[in-house]
């Protein structure tokens, strides 16, 4: 069933690279696998795209956290701030702000 659900977001991908909703898929599943490498990287080729996909910054600033990089984390997260601040999402950017607190790191 995992590779079943890579091969679909790979497909979507190869259809359209800049497909924001595929490629944030594609490394959710990536980090639900334990791939993390792999998940950050499709992160990084979705802020490319589309640097105010704020749901990303996020994502990945727990991956971070969880396997203990907290200067990433940080970094991840305080770009992610300022995208949900650029994008008027207050939700998101209370969270993410949370987040960094919750990690030692404050803003």
């Amino acid at each position: 069933m995992d590779n079943n659900r890579l091969d679909i977001l790979m497909r979507f991908i190869e259809k359209d690279p800049k497909d924001s909703f595929a490629r944030y898929g594609l490394a959710m599943e990536y980090a639900r696998l334990g791939q993390d490498a792999k998940a950050l990287e499709h992160f990084r080729i979705l802020w490319e795209a589309n640097p105010d996909y704020v749901a990303a910054y996020f994502q990945a600033g727990q991956l971070m956290a969880r396997i203990g990089d907290r200067e990433q984390a940080r970094s991840i997260l305080g770009a992610g701030v300022q995208a949900a601040g650029r994008v008027g999402d207050l939700h998101a950017k209370s969270e993410m702000e949370a987040a960094l607190a919750e990690v030692g790191i404050r803003e």
